[in-house]
């Protein structure tokens, strides 16, 4: 046996069929993120195999038990295919038969017993009847047919979709929902944006189980950031918040530009440079590098190029059925850039063809495609399927061939946030979307799959019992789905994968242990004693009790006097509970009186008049010889007087 395996292994690779010592605990480390209901399920299932119905792929809840390939490697594991009407899973050699046979008289079975002689005297054998447990592996391969082309039939429609869900990890970090997301072109980094005002920027190639961001920026302080999207070729991306101006970041997050606002006084907005309300969606051609569209409340959407940031390039005003200014909500190019397509405030759905000669005009005009507010469109590669999701809380498949009705819609999908999208499997056979949570409902966030062709739910998956789904993507490089969620105080991005059909992205990155500290990163602040240095160079001297001790000081801390109380001393009245006898007899005799209110003001300044031409003291000495006489006007009675009597 020895001989045969060298002689087989000297056809592959020296390191084929070795066992690693890294695949171990990499193995742990997938069991360590691996999905709760997947384990529960698959405990349930080990227990309980033949009563099992006829999804496996689902658990009794309705969310997602085993992925494709994690089925697969269950029933490897157990073994082949057992038959179905037995009670329960044998775990060793099956009970002796209620006759005894020949083999028991040879000894003690070790393990299951040996095959039938033939097959065709097999099913004609006496003891068949009287058989205790499940049958010998070769007799189930005879006679169970037919449940075996059930179980291949279940498998190929399990196998047919291909949903990496057997684990899960979490980027966490923002402290709201995350309401928009972006995977570069080769999956190496993600951006993540939230209601908190900041943009994270993820790299999976140099971030270890930790899971931590390595850059934050913050593109409009106040502002939530509304959408993200990468550049062609990954080298840029374009950041959309809810303020005016979209900006536009290289690969690390440095600043390259932003684009112009718009005059909010001039009414017709062809004529203005930029968008002058909030922005609410944009989104990079998928070929062109230098074009950019963006979409705003102020009801127009605009292409910019990204080397001239002053004005914009086309400004489209989608059509209205009564004159005003309608937001537009969310916007898409389709896979070659021809055609433009917008969700409107009033629930219409408009297409632009990009055609020489086009203009505001749309090509396309769907009215009342929803009810409330589209928060998402997106064209399918061949061009043939637009998806649409609204606050209506439904998502709807419109054939482009012929857009007078939905050809799908799928309702129950509650929605509350004007950033949830909808999003295709690489293969497009998939339409996935994620749904908000409702206040009086205990279903949390889910992620819903729904067949392109069959027009048929698929799956629902479990993303968080407390917190909405927003955002949703399915890598086509990596195989693996990011859905990102949160609520008022939390938010974070969920990445499902599964090891064995999932590539890169976060199968490098938890693998990939943090670095472990040594006593040679310890770096204590140093303290430096020097009595003797100059005082230039000294610690200034504590000065808190100097500040205690003028604290104290009436006259340093300017404390205020306090009122008298009983009688007074050092030339200041005391007060009493009633007013002094000395007191009362000056007031009652007049000798005290405020007299100012009374008195005539020019009488009390002309009173001094003739002591100041007697004996003047300062300023009279110094113009004596220039000084003109000094004539007092007379007082406005006597004035009065004479007219009267002139008058007379």
């Amino acid at each position: 046996m020895e001989d045969e395996l060298e002689g087989l292994r000297a056809h592959f690779p020296l390191s084929f069929g070795k066992t690693s010592n890294v695949s171990a605990p990499t193995e742990a480390i997938h069991n360590a993120t691996r999905r709760t209901d997947v384990a529960t399920t698959e405990a349930e299932v080990s227990s309980d195999f033949a009563t099992k119905d006829s999804n496996p792929g689902k658990s009794e809840s309705g969310f997602p038990s085993l992925s494709c390939s994690s089925e697969t490697w269950l029933r490897s594991v157990r073994g082949p295919n057992r038959n179905p009407n037995s009670s329960s899973l044998a775990m060793g050699p099956p009970p002796p038969p209620s006759k005894p046979t020949q083999e028991e008289d040879d000894g003690v079975l070790m393990g299951p017993p040996p095959p039938p002689k033939g097959l065709v005297n097999s099913n004609d054998s006496d003891d068949e009847d009287d058989m205790i447990g499940p049958p010998p592996p070769p007799r189930a391969a005879v006679d169970s047919d037919e449940d075996s082309d059930d179980d291949d039939a279940d498998d190929n429609e399990e196998n047919r979709y291909q949903i990496p869900l057997s684990n899960e990890i979490q980027l966490k970090g923002h402290t709201k929902i995350v309401s928009s997301l972006a995977v570069d072109s080769a999956g190496a980094r993600v951006l993540s944006g939230s209601y908190d005002y900041t943009v994270r920027m993820y790299d999976f190639q140099g971030m270890n189980s930790r899971l931590q961001s390595f850059r934050q920026i913050e593109p409009s302080e106040g502002h939530q950031v509304r959408s993200l999207s990468w550049s062609p070729t990954s080298g840029q991306f374009l950041c959309v918040t809810g303020s005016a101006q979209a900006k536009i970041y290289d690969r690390d997050g440095l600043t390259l530009g932003e684009f112009m606002k718009g005059d909010m006084y001039i009414r017709d907005l062809k004529n203005t440079k930029g968008h002058i309300c909030g922005l609410t969606c944009g989104e990079w051609h998928p070929w062109i590098k230098e074009t950019v569209l963006t979409s705003s409340e102020d009801g127009s959407l605009r292409i910019w190029d990204v080397n001239n940031f002053l004005s914009q390039t086309q400004v489209i005003k989608p059509k209205l059925a009564r004159p005003g200014r309608v937001p537009v909500t969310t916007c898409a190019w389709d896979r070659d850039g021809k055609r433009i397509a917008g969700g409107v405030g009033d629930g219409s759905i408009q297409i632009w063809s990009l055609k020489p000669g086009w203009g505001s005009r749309p090509d396309i005009y769907v009215g009342n495609a929803h009810t409330d507010d589209i928060t998402s469109v997106k064209f399918s590669s061949d061009g043939r399927i637009l998806l649409s999701r609204s606050f209506d809380g439904s998502l709807k498949v419109w054939d482009l061939r012929q857009m007078k009705e939905a050809l799908k819609a799928f309702e129950g999908l509650p929605n509350n946030y004007p950033q949830t999208n909808v999003a295709f499997s690489p293969d497009e056979q998939i339409i996935l979307t994620g749904t908000s949570v409702e206040k009086d409902s205990s279903t949390g966030g889910l992620l819903c799959f729904y067949d392109r062709t069959k027009l048929e739910i698929v799956q629902k998956v479990g993303i968080s019992p407390t917190c909405s789904v927003v955002q949703c993507a399915w890598h086509p490089r990596l195989n693996q789905i990011f859905a990102t969620s949160g609520d008022k105080s939390q938010g974070g991005t969920h990445i499902l994968y599964d090891p064995t059909q999932s590539e890169r992205g976060a199968c490098v990155c938890v693998a990939r242990a943090p670095r472990k500290k040594s006593v040679d990163d310890y770096q204590p602040e140093p303290v430096i004693h020097n009595p003797h240095a100059l005082p230039l160079f000294r610690d200034a001297p504590s000065r808190k009790r100097e500040r205690e001790k003028a604290l104290k000081d009436p006259l340093k801390s300017h404390k205020p006097e306090v009122p008298m109380s009983g009688p007074g001393h050092g030339g200041r009245v005391g007060t009493t509970g009633s007013s002094l006898l000395t007191q009362y007899l000056m007031k009652q005799g007049g000798m005290i009186k405020e007299t100012w209110m009374e008195e005539d003001p020019r009488e009390a300044i002309l009173k001094y008049a003739e002591v100041a031409v007697k004996d003047p003291k300062f300023i009279a000495p110094a113009y004596s010889q220039t000084q003109p006489k000094t004539i007092f006007a007379k007082s406005d009675d006597e004035e009065e007087e004479k007219e009267g009597d002139t008058k007379k």
